[in-house]
């Protein structure tokens, strides 16, 4: 079993990645595998809705000159995920939201019915917010979503101060744990099938 991390901030090794290290280490005392995905400095694209990726139905999107399909790819053998941002005006980074959109809407097979969970680091305030922006994809994708202590954020301004948050490293591990449980529960052979879905009936409001 293995739970793809993946580090939504510009900083390789800033707060997000203390955080995420907290998590992969508990992991690695239950057993299960992690690994921390970057997601750089480099532009990202925003989603176009051009649809090109549903047309080619080769789960990637038709943009690949940046980091987006290399971390589409690893969904594919991933059993859970960890989402995990700075907070920017009260937002996660608008990066690794272009790369979840992107990424959900071309390989979203990929993902569905695997465990994860939303994380942010902020400095002083906004960090709920960011979350919740973080977790309604993971929502919408049928991906059971993983709880905590406490919500899913540690607080810290300069690299490594998230460290000195002990509840928020605390927060951290529960949420580890809690990932290795369900994990286990849903691989488990007395785990129940995936529940049969209707097929998508999409609307909307203008008559």
């Amino acid at each position: 079993m293995k739970i793809l991390l993946i580090n939504g901030s510009p900083r390789k090794t800033g707060n997000t990645f203390t955080a995420l290290t907290e998590i992969a280490q508990t992991l690695q005392t239950e057993g299960i595998e992690s690994e921390i995905v970057w997601i750089g400095n480099k532009p990202v694209r925003g989603c176009i809705a051009c649809g090109r990726c549903k047309a080619n139905g080769d789960g990637k999107c038709v943009f690949d000159d940046d980091i987006c399909n290399r971390i589409s790819e690893k969904f594919n053998e991933a059993d859970g995920f960890v989402f995990a941002s700075p907070v920017y005006y009260g937002q996660p980074n608008g990066a690794l939201l272009a790369v979840m959109q992107r990424a959900f809407f071309s390989n979203g097979a990929a993902v569905q019915n695997k465990p994860a969970a939303a994380l942010t680091i902020c400095r002083r305030g906004g960090a709920t917010a960011a979350m919740q922006a973080l977790q309604m994809p993971l929502q919408m994708m049928n991906m059971p979503v993983a709880t905590s202590q406490y919500w899913n954020i540690a607080y810290g301004r300069e690299p490594g101060q998230v460290a000195l948050d002990t509840e928020g490293m605390q927060t951290m591990r529960t949420l580890a744990h809690n990932l290795a449980w369900m994990l286990r529960g849903l691989r488990s052979d007395s785990a129940p099938a995936v529940p049969t879905r209707e097929e998508w009936q999409p609307m909307h409001f203008i008559r």
